[in-house]
C-alpha cells in the first residue's frame, strides 16, 4: 500500500514478492524506494491495534507479528538512510488503548524500534492547544468592535487580579497571564489548566480530544441558558446540565454521580439549598460556583500525594470583576461545615469519594441536648468575669437572683443564656429577669438597685450561638474518640483542626449574641414604676470592656466625678439632711436611688467630695466637711474648708456657706 502510493505500479513491483509472502522487504529495498520517490511522508495511526491482532497467528496474509516488528525496523533505518523522508507514527499511552497482552508486547517492540532513531516531538503546547479548542469552538472574531469588547473584559480580569494580589496566585499579575487570556478567550485560561494539568492525567481522558468533546458539551448548555458571564470559568461549567455531568462522570468512578446530586450541583444539591438560605452568597450563587471549582479542580487527581485546589484558585476560578472576594471566601467556610465530602487540609480543599468526619460532626451536632450546650455558653461567659472593664465586678450566668451580691459598687450581670431579649419586648425572659434582679436578691429585697446593669444576649444571634456550640461539642467529642473512631492520619489532623475553628467560631459569636445592655432607670424622684434603657452593644471584644465603655460614654455609668458634679447632684434633689449629710448616707443613696448618676464606686464618690472641700470658692462650687458635731453647740468638729481632708464614711459633708459662717 506504501509503495502504491509513493510509485505506483512501479512502486508495488518493488516490494511485489514481500507482499505476496507475507515479510519485510528489508531497508535495502525501502531505500531504493524512498530514493525514487524523493520527498516522503509517511504517516502511520494505531500501529500497535494493527499488529496486536498478528499476534500467535500465522498464515495471515499480512505476515505473522514477527514479520511486521521486522518491517518497523526495516522502514526507520530506511527513512533514518534517506534524505527527504520522515516517517511519523502514533503509539498509544493509555492501558486501555494498548489491548491486553498482544497490545503490551506490539508496543513494547515497536517503542524499541523508534528509540533508536525517533526525535521525539510535542505536537502542541498549553497555549497552542487553547488556541486549537477556540477555533474549533467558535468563530473568528472579524468585527473591530469585538475585539474591543474583548480586550475591555480581560482588562477588567487583570485589574481585578492586580488590586487583590493576595487572593490570587501570583502569575494572573503577570503579562504573560493576560496574553494567555487573550488566546483562550472566551474560556478562562484557568479552566484549560484544569483539563489539560489534572483531567489529562486520567487514562480515559484524551488531552485535545477530550477537552473538546466536554467544552462542546459546556458551550452548548451555557448557549442554551443564554448564559451572559464575560468568560467561561471552571464555576461556569454547567455541571446539574445531564450531558455535561455525563461527559465529566464518564472518566470517573460510578459513584461520583450522586456526590456530585448531593454536595456540589443539582437541584437538591446542598450548595444551592445554602445559597437559597442566605441570599448575600445567593445573589452570586456563591457557594454552586465554589463547589464546581472545587469539583473540577479536584475530582481527577483524588488519590494524588497533594490533593485538591488551594484557595487562591478557587477565588481565581470564581469571582469576576465586580464581585466581592470575600463572599466566595464565605461561601468556601460554610461548605466546608456542611459539606459531606468535602475535604480540607490547611489552605487546599477537594472532593472524595469518601464521606468526611464532616457528616459525623454534623449528626452528633444535631444531638446535642439543649442544657450541655447553654451549658457550655455559661462556662464561656464565667471565663470573661476576669475582664471587668470599669466595673467593680462581674456576674456571669448567675443561675439564681442569689448570686448577685447586694454592694454599693457598680456591677455588670451577664444573663444566662436562658434569659435571652427580644428588642423593645418588655416581657422577654431577660427583662423579666433583670426586673427581678432589681427588686430582690433571693427573698431579701434588694437595697442597692442603683448599682446593676445587665447585658443579655439577642434572641436571634443565640440561637447562631447555640448552632456554633453544638458544632464545637462535636468536633470535640471526635477529637477526643480518635482512636476509637479509627481515624486516618488525615482525619485526626481534620478533627483537630475543625476543633480548633469551630472554638474561634463560638468566641468569636458571644460578644455579636451578647448584644443588649437592660439599664434601669427612674425619669424622676417621684416616679413611681422602673423605665428601662435598651442599648444595643456592636462589635467584638471582652463583654464587660464594651458594656462598660458604651455606659460610660453616654453617661450611664460614672467613671469621673468632681466636687461642683457632686454639689450639683446633692443640690438638685436635694439630698441634705438639714446643713449636712452623713458621707455614709451619700453613698447609701446614690447606691439605692435609680434617679440619680450611676457611680462606679464608693471610693470614687469620697475623691469627688476631697475635690468639692478642696475648691477655693466653695460658696460657689464646692462642699466642706467635717469629722462630726457637737450635739450640744450645734457646732462641726474637724471642720475642713478649702484643703484637702481625709474623708471617713462616718463624716459630714457640711454646706459651705454655714461652713465658712463658722
Amino acid at each position: 500500500e506504501m509503495a502504491w502510493q509513493l510509485l505506483g505500479a512501479d512502486g508495488f513491483a518493488m516490494v511485489a514478492e514481500a507482499d505476496r509472502t507475507g515479510t519485510s522487504p528489508g531497508s535495502d529495498v525501502l531505500c531504493a524506494l524512498f530514493r525514487q520517490s524523493e520527498s516522503s511522508l509517511v504517516l502511520i495511526d494505531e500501529w500497535v491495534a494493527f499488529v496486536r491482532q498478528l499476534y500467535g497467528i500465522d498464515g495471515l496474509p499480512a505476515g505473522s507479528f514477527d514479520a511486521n516488528l521486522t518491517f518497523a525496523q526495516a522502514l526507520t533505518e530506511a527513512a533514518r538512510a534517506v534524505p527527504g523522508t520522515l516517517v511519523v507514527a502514533t503509539l498509544p499511552e493509555s492501558n486501555i488503548e494498548i489491548g491486553g497482552e498482544a497490545g503490551r508486547q506490539a508496543l513494547a517492540r515497536l517503542e524499541n524500534t523508534f528509540a533508536r532513531v525517533e526525535a521525539v516531538w510535542r505536537p502542541a503546547s498549553a497555549e497552542e492547544s487553547f488556541e486549537i479548542v477556540r477555533r474549533r469552538l467558535f468563530q473568528p472574531v472579524a468585527d473591530p468592535q469585538l475585539f474591543v469588547a474583548r480586550d475591555a473584559a480581560i482588562r477588567a480580569y487583570i485589574e481585578l487580579y492586580r488590586d487583590s494580589a493576595a487572593d490570587y496566585p501570583s502569575a494572573c499579575r503577570e503579562g504573560d497571564y493576560e496574553r494567555r487570556m487573550r488566546a483562550a478567550y472566551p474560556i478562562h485560561p484557568e479552566l484549560f489548566d484544569r483539563l489539560y494539568e489534572d483531567w489529562s492525567s486520567l487514562e480515559r481522558f484524551q488531552r485535545t480530544r477530550g477537552v473538546l468533546r466536554l467544552m462542546a458539551k459546556v458551550i452548548h448548555a451555557l448557549w442554551e441558558r443564554d448564559d451572559r458571564n464575560p468568560l467561561i470559568l471552571p464555576s461556569t461549567v454547567p455541571i446539574d446540565d445531564p450531558d455535561v455531568q455525563s461527559e465529566l462522570t464518564r472518566y470517573l468512578d460510578d459513584s461520583w454521580a450522586p456526590i456530585i446530586e448531593q454536595d456540589i450541583d443539582g437541584p437538591n444539591a446542598l450548595p444551592l439549598e445554602i445559597d437559597r438560605e442566605n441570599p448575600h452568597l445567593g445573589r452570586y450563587s456563591a457557594c454552586r460556583r465554589v463547589a464546581r471549582t472545587i469539583y473540577l479542580g479536584s475530582a481527577p487527581i483524588a488519590g494524588a500525594a497533594n490533593r485538591g485546589l488551594d484557595e487562591r484558585h478557587i477565588k481565581l476560578g470564581c469571582v469576576q470583576p465586580g464581585e466581592s472576594v470575600a463572599t466566595f471566601g464565605d461561601a468556601l467556610r460554610r461548605l466546608t461545615d456542611q459539606a459531606t465530602f468535602l475535604y480540607v487540609d490547611g489552605q487546599r480543599y477537594w472532593y472524595s469519594t469518601q464521606p468526611s468526619v464532616t457528616r459525623l460532626a454534623q449528626d452528633r451536632a444535631h444531638q446535642q441536648s439543649p442544657d450541655k450546650v447553654l451549658e457550655e455558653i455559661a462556662r464561656r461567659l464565667r471565663e470573661q468575669q476576669k475582664a471587668r472593664g470599669d466595673f467593680a465586678r462581674v456576674h456571669a450566668a448567675p443561675s439564681a437572683t442569689s448570686d448577685i451580691a447586694d454592694d454599693r459598687d457598680a456591677r455588670l450581670v451577664i444573663l444566662d443564656p436562658e434569659h435571652a431579649h427580644v428588642g423593645k419586648n418588655a416581657d422577654s425572659a431577660a427583662r423579666r429577669f433583670a426586673a427581678e434582679t432589681l427588686e430582690n436578691r433571693g427573698n431579701s429585697p434588694r437595697m442597692y438597685k442603683n448599682t446593676v446593669v445587665f447585658l443579655a444576649a439577642d434572641q436571634t444571634r443565640l440561637e447562631e450561638l447555640q448552632q456554633a456550640v453544638r458544632l464545637y461539642l462535636a468536633w470535640q467529642s471526635i477529637d477526643a474518640e480518635q482512636v476509637a473512631l479509627n481515624l486516618d492520619a488525615f482525619q485526626r489532623s481534620q478533627a483537630t483542626s475543625k476543633r480548633d475553628d469551630a472554638n474561634r467560631t463560638v468566641n468569636h459569636r458571644i460578644p455579636e449574641a451578647y448584644s443588649w445592655l437592660l439599664v434601669p432607670y427612674l425619669p424622676t424622684k417621684d416616679a413611681r414604676e422602673v423605665a428601662w434603657d435598651e442599648i444595643r452593644l456592636p462589635g467584638d471584644g471582652d463583654l464587660a470592656i464594651k458594656a462598660s465603655r458604651k455606659l460610660r460614654n453616654e453617661e450611664k455609668l460614672i467613671t469621673e466625678l468632681g466636687g461642683p458634679r457632686l454639689r450639683l447632684e446633692i443640690d438638685r434633689v436635694p439630698l441634705w439632711r438639714g446643713n449636712q449629710v452623713e458621707v455614709r448616707q451619700l453613698m447609701d443613696d446614690f447606691a439605692r436611688y435609680l434617679y440619680l448618676p450611676r457611680l462606679q464606686s464608693t471610693e470614687l464618690l469620697i475623691n469627688a467630695i476631697r475635690d468639692g472641700v478642696n475648691r477655693t470658692t466653695p460658696e460657689v462650687d464646692g462642699l466642706a466637711y467635717a469629722v462630726g458635731i457637737n450635739d450640744g453647740t450645734g457646732r462641726y468638729l474637724g471642720l475642713s474648708l478649702r484643703e484637702s481632708p481625709a474623708i471617713n464614711p462616718s463624716g459630714l459633708v457640711v454646706k459651705p456657706e454655714f461652713a465658712i459662717a463658722q
